[in-house]
């Protein structure tokens, strides 16, 4: 077996040179300003969903630049983006890899709408795609005819289990079962799907407010093409204080799943309270997006040496 040799072809290690050339002009044209910031770091994040990967003696490898972005901007940056490596463990197969490329920028001042508009100017002319919007919730009722913000937490874990779901899912596994077995294959696989109001509770780091209904919705958008989702955006949250229980409540989280726990970023806790100004903020899979470009069905047919020949 020739395992020295990439298992992408060279006209698709071209063709991401191509699409980064791209990105650049595109960022370039609206004068926002490429960063670098620490790949290895003292902190890891507490997101329950997310396992980070450890360099003992040195802290760990970042599942994302977010933080070190934010602290950016906390200092006066202004518009900034970032083409990183991001490591998350455990993460291999068709879609994933332990190494992959975040594409990730932030906005002072832009509204929520605002970026979502700015990721469809991106993505729209590279894909050749026609942007459509839908909440997360009138996309989730009718793929599978629950609402997942006010169904009884049973009917949507029998639901899940009937869609193939283990037996012991809580409320929240189901609806992310569901969204991810159900309601992601059910979408129309040519347009640019821009998916908004996330439940309260996947806020992340993201903002919540009240729909028209009266329920908490995140402040959050998701965009997928051919069934693969390629970006993740949020109207940032700036308030230090709820930052902080959002991490003591991720690790509540991580604890009764049996992960341990992560200790909170003290240096974006002390950024977020010097202060950071309204903004919003997106991440966008480099791979995934070239993935829709070229057709391919698993990661390692763009990325030239994945953790199997690494």
């Amino acid at each position: 077996m020739n395992d020295w040799s990439p298992s992408a072809t060279l006209e698709a290690v071209k063709a991401r040179a191509d699409l980064l050339r791209t990105v650049r002009a595109f960022f370039d044209e609206r004068a926002v300003m490429e960063v670098r910031t620490p790949h290895l770091a003292a902190h890891g994040v507490t997101d329950e969903h997310i396992d980070g990967i450890e360099v003992p003696g040195y802290g760990w490898l970042q599942s994302s630049p977010e933080y070190h972005m934010k602290r950016l901007l906390a200092a006066g940056s202004g518009p900034i983006y970032q083409i990183a490596p991001a490591f998350r463990h455990g993460e291999a197969g068709g879609r994933h890899n332990p190494e992959f490329t975040l594409l990730e920028w932030y906005r002072p001042g832009f509204d929520l709408a605002a970026l979502v508009q700015e990721c469809v100017e991106l993505l729209a002319p590279i894909l050749g795609a026609a942007p459509r919007s839908v909440t997360f919730r009138a996309l989730f009722a009718d793929a599978t005819g629950e609402d997942p913000l006010s169904a009884r937490a049973d009917t949507l874990v029998a639901r899940a289990e009937a869609a193939g779901a283990p037996a012991g899912l809580d409320y929240r596994q189901a609806v992310d079962f569901l969204m991810a077995t159900v309601v992601e294959p059910s979408l129309d696989r040519d347009a640019l799907t821009v998916v908004t109001d996330f439940p309260g509770w996947a806020a992340a780091l993201a903002q919540t407010r009240e729909d028209d209904d009266g329920a908490l919705v995140a402040r959050r958008f998701e965009i997928y093409h051919r069934h693969l989702e390629l970006a993740n955006g949020y109207q940032e949250l700036t308030d230090a204080d709820e930052q902080q229980r959002r991490f003591d409540a991720d690790n509540a989280r991580r604890r009764a799943a049996g992960k341990p726990a992560m200790p909170a970023d003290r240096y974006l806790l002390a950024a977020l309270q010097a202060g950071l100004a309204p903004c919003s903020g997106v991440a966008l899979g480099i791979e995934r997006l070239q993935m829709v470009l070229t057709g391919a069905t698993r990661i390692e047919q763009v990325l030239p040496f994945p953790i199997q020949r690494a």
